[in-house]
């Protein structure tokens, strides 16, 4: 009896070869024959699948394996994205320290302003991600380039357009009730970015057409490079040579090929001191071990951003929010990447529009004004939005027919091609 246990589920006994003439007895047939009886009746094994798992021990050696793949593409990955947001998160730690205007300035600016138009153009850029990714993996090379060019075309001609609510800064902010003093230091600011926009416009067609071939280590230097940089212009030119709110914009435009703005996410936008402590793209166990640091050193980390009392005390108060949405964090961009690979970006629009401006906005407002619950009710509520849209995405994905997604990904590459697409 125990030498039966000891075989594994999948293994093929010779005494069925009567009752299954013609099969093949290979584990991975198998497998396969056990996938389409079950739940995942859809999943198809290739050649490069590992075979069944047997104990402990196999499903060390199949971990290990796979794991190591994973971090071949994610660990660049990881470092690209935490050095491209530490570009926004420090500027943001130094204007803290040049005034609380300055502080309040650059946040309104760089969420708002900067936030805006650069969610607009890496939208765009998202869909040369689509392009660009399909056609490497239909061995479609020639077609990268043609790709890179059309979009620095047409990002180049959205930047123009996107300027004037650069130029425009202070008196679109007055009439969306800012204060005066804020509103003059923020547009006197976002003059200075002007040149940042631009530069986007040049780096995303760039960055998609590395990504699309899986050369995302050259991405993680160049992030890198501009990082070191970064600090050294900040602190010179916001520090140094004083004028913090003007030479912070140049020293941004500078450095710009490895970073963007801080946050794109509305709910971070509203907390925006507390942007320099989440770190975008981190893994599940990453983003626990970033949660117990977050909380254990909420006592420390505020005087970072600001000398203020009341800042600090602000910080501190939010901290178990923001540990809450570094867990979200940690499952919305698989799911962004797996809508943006599908080229799903219209429909993903319109359930962001909904969960956020339809729902999340709505409840932020009744909790933070309605209720007295102030930023905290408000972020909340914007919070509240993230979780039905991971939940809508959620369910879109495991509804999806990917078979029918890849013959439409073929006819998209052929259309961009210009051949004729049989329908």
């Amino acid at each position: 009896m125990s030498e039966k246990f000891k075989e594994p589920l999948l293994e093929h006994r010779e005494d069925e070869d009567d009752h299954a003439p013609g099969y093949s007895s290979s584990p991975k047939f198998l497998a396969q024959l056990a996938s389409n009886l079950s739940f995942f009746s859809s999943f198809v094994i290739g050649e490069d699948d590992i075979p069944p798992i047997i104990g402990v021990p196999g499903f060390m050696s199949a971990f290990k394996a796979e794991s190591s793949k994973l971090w071949y593409l994610a660990g660049p990955a990881i470092f690209t994205s935490i050095f491209q947001y530490s570009i926004g998160a420090i500027t943001q730690t130094f204007a803290g320290h040049v005034g609380t205007i300055d502080l309040a300035a650059f946040s309104v600016v760089n969420n708002f302003i900067a936030g805006f138009c650069f969610g607009i153009m890496m939208g765009m850029g998202s869909a040369l991600e689509t392009l660009c990714g399909q056609a490497y993996g239909a061995g479609q090379m020639d077609m990268l380039g043609v790709y890179m060019q059309r979009s620095w075309v047409i990002l180049l001609s959205t930047s123009f357009l996107l300027t004037f609510m650069y130029i425009l800064a202070e008196p679109l902010l007055l009439l969306l009730g800012q204060t005066e003093a804020i509103s003059r230091t923020a547009g006197k600011f976002a003059l200075w970015m002007i040149p940042q926009l631009y530069a986007y416009a040049m780096n995303f067609p760039i960055a998609k057409f590395l990504q699309a071939q899986s050369n995302i280590m050259a991405m993680a230097w160049i992030s890198a490079v501009a990082l070191v940089l970064h600090v050294l212009f900040s602190w010179l030119l916001m520090l140094k040579l004083g004028n913090g709110r003007r030479r912070g914009g140049t020293e941004r435009f500078v450095v710009v090929p490895g970073g963007g703005p801080a946050d794109l996410h509305i709910q971070r936008g509203l907390c925006a001191i507390l942007d320099g402590v989440l770190l975008e793209g981190i893994s599940e166990p990453l983003g626990f071990c970033e949660i117990i640091g977050c909380i254990g050193s909420d006592a420390l980390y505020p005087a970072l951003f600001s000398d203020t009392s009341e800042v600090k005390q602000v910080v501190y108060e939010l901290t178990p929010m923001l540990a809450f949405c570094i867990v979200l964090s940690n499952v919305q961009p698989a799911l962004s990447g797996v809508a943006i690979g599908a080229g799903w970006q219209t429909l993903v629009a319109y359930v962001n529009i909904a969960c956020y401006y339809v729902f999340g906005i709505p409840v932020g407002l009744f909790l933070g004004y309605k209720l007295k619950w102030g930023v905290q009710g408000i972020w909340w509520g914007m919070t509240s939005g993230t979780v039905v849209q991971t939940l809508v995405l959620f369910w879109i994905v495991y509804r999806t027919n990917w078979d029918k997604e890849a013959s439409a990904a073929a006819k998209r590459i052929k259309k961009w091609e210009g051949k004729q697409v049989v329908k």
